[in-house]
């Protein structure tokens, strides 16, 4: 296969033409290419950072309803 040279702008034209499903799938392989962590992985560490608090003011996360976990969350972030 011939090998294509581009700019970095070229490639950021074409990539703005793509679905917005492809523009999502070549940041999906950025992303683990440079080992960015996607919006889940980094939902997931923030959830396991407000149990760990919590566990730390004696409250359960688990049991904590979501209007609970806002205020908690609020509090936290004051």
């Amino acid at each position: 296969m011939p090998k294509l040279e581009l700019t970095v702008n070229q490639v950021i034209d074409l990539v703005k033409q793509l679905p917005k499903k492809d523009k999502f799938a070549v940041l999906h392989a950025l992303n683990q290419e440079t080992g960015t962590r996607s919006e889940e992985e980094q939902s997931k560490q923030e959830e396991q950072q407000l149990r760990a608090l919590s566990a730390k003011r004696g409250l359960d996360w688990d049991r904590l309803s979501e209007d609970d976990r806002d205020v908690l969350a609020n509090k936290l972030l004051r």
